[in-house]
């Protein structure tokens, strides 16, 4: 039987359960200080009772996974890596169709997720949008999708001009563009969009509101949104705007989410020990020095930040894979050093999913850009948690009608 006695298994077995540091303390009766310890860099072990009891759970956890009913079918849009995807699989949905345009997302989603028969991956959406039929049927659509700038934004605007407006017009020639196109063919009865924070505040907050209009009085959906702070769930500042539509009216409401209350710290995901790859060079760590301090002097604040333990990290980027310089990990009479791609999968809430950890496929510098580009699983999972009631009743109302029409 394998060991699980080193920080890195030890941590990697808990979040296989997902579990966080307080419930896993629960569970094995113990203090959250004493299973911080087992996971402490000079930790001697933990007894075989705890670990048995996490392993347990984590085998329990995967069979719930893998044996959930599928109660409501879904597709996963500029979907990355599959952030989105895995809470609602989690919550017994379906994954029909999924699109990611990036060749190296593939090969990473493709290597985590078993799919069903039937199930069609996507390259490039636009001609899926051109030809909705080709997108199979569904109940929920998951999409991160891309911000960009649209060539006629404002409705409001165009309303004093006496212009005519509608989504064909406001936002051709993006990719959101491709997303409403999907929507209104298919309407499904319930949507998720995620975005970055500044989604609100793009081009003087014209872009949101052209999407807004066009979700709620083009497409007919009651929408909810809320910017969610992941430093919560995982020990990082990430802020990202979640978008709920229900094409129904619905009680859901954000403001029922659970919020931790005990924030993670860096400690809680970072390894035993890492290859000596990732300790910054001395070039590189003089031309970060003497960048830091030119700015310093300038009086901006741009530079380098400096994390240890007992911190939480700023907002791991898609440009991590060239410096790391946004979260570098203080070492021992040593240069600073980068995350690891693991650490980085712990970081994002990705080494938590089933089985045997979060396969990484490719390349440091890709999954660097991979997991800089998505969501916190986490955090998707508390809104989907809080979506799944929801979702079942506007599926089964959906059905209930269809049936009556019949």
């Amino acid at each position: 039987m394998q060991n699980l006695s080193t920080i890195s298994d030890f941590a990697i077995l808990r979040e296989r359960a997902g579990l966080s540091i307080d419930e896993a303390a629960k569970l094995i009766g113990k203090s959250d200080r004493t299973v911080r310890r087992y996971e402490a860099k000079d930790s001697s072990g933990a007894p075989h009772l705890a670990i048995n009891a996490l392993r347990d759970e984590a085998a329990n956890r995967c069979k719930r996974l893998q044996n959930h009913d599928k109660s409501f079918r879904f597709v996963d849009l500029f979907a990355g890596i599959g952030g989105l995807r895995i809470p609602f699989q989690e919550i017994g949905g379906n994954c029909v169709f999924t699109a990611e345009w990036d060749r190296f997302s593939h090969q990473t989603y493709s290597a985590n997720f078993v799919e069903d028969d039937g199930h069609i991956f996507a390259g490039d959406i636009r001609p899926y949008a051109e030809d909705p039929n080709r997108v199979p049927k569904h109940d929920v659509l998951l999409a991160g999708f891309p911000c960009q700038p649209f060539s006629i934004a404002g409705v409001s605007k165009k309303n004093s001009l006496g212009r005519p407006h509608g989504f064909m017009c406001d936002t051709q020639g993006t990719l959101f563009y491709d997303l409403a196109k999907i929507i209104k063919h298919h309407q499904p009865s319930v949507l998720l969009l995620e975005n970055v924070k500044n989604l609100e505040r793009h081009d003087g907050g014209k872009t949101f509101a052209t999407i807004q209009h066009i979700l709620e009085e083009e497409l007919g959906y009651e929408i909810h949104k809320r910017v969610i702070n992941s430093a919560h769930w995982v020990p990082q500042r990430r802020e990202r705007i979640f978008i709920v539509g229900f094409r129904k009216g619905s009680t859901f409401n954000f403001d029922d989410l659970v919020i931790p209350e005990n924030q993670p710290v860096l400690g809680d995901i970072l390894a035993d020990s890492v290859a000596d790859k990732y300790t910054l060079t001395e070039n590189l760590w003089n031309y970060l020095r003497g960048y830091k301090e030119k700015h310093r002097k300038a009086g901006n604040g741009f530079g380098f930040s400096l994390f240890g333990p007992e911190d939480t990290a700023r907002t791991l980027s898609a440009r991590y894979y060239k410096d790391g310089s946004e979260i570098l990990i203080r070492q021992d009479n040593r240069r600073p050093r980068r995350l690891t791609p693991r650490e980085c999968a712990r970081l994002m809430g990705f080494d938590e999913f089933c089985s045997s950890g979060w396969i990484i496929p490719v390349s440091d510098t890709q999954a660097y850009r991979q997991f800089g580009n998505a969501v916190v699983v986490p955090v998707v999972r508390a809104v989907a948690e809080l979506m799944e009631p929801h979702i079942h009743k506007a599926v089964a109302s959906l059905e209930m009608n269809a049936e009556q029409a019949d």
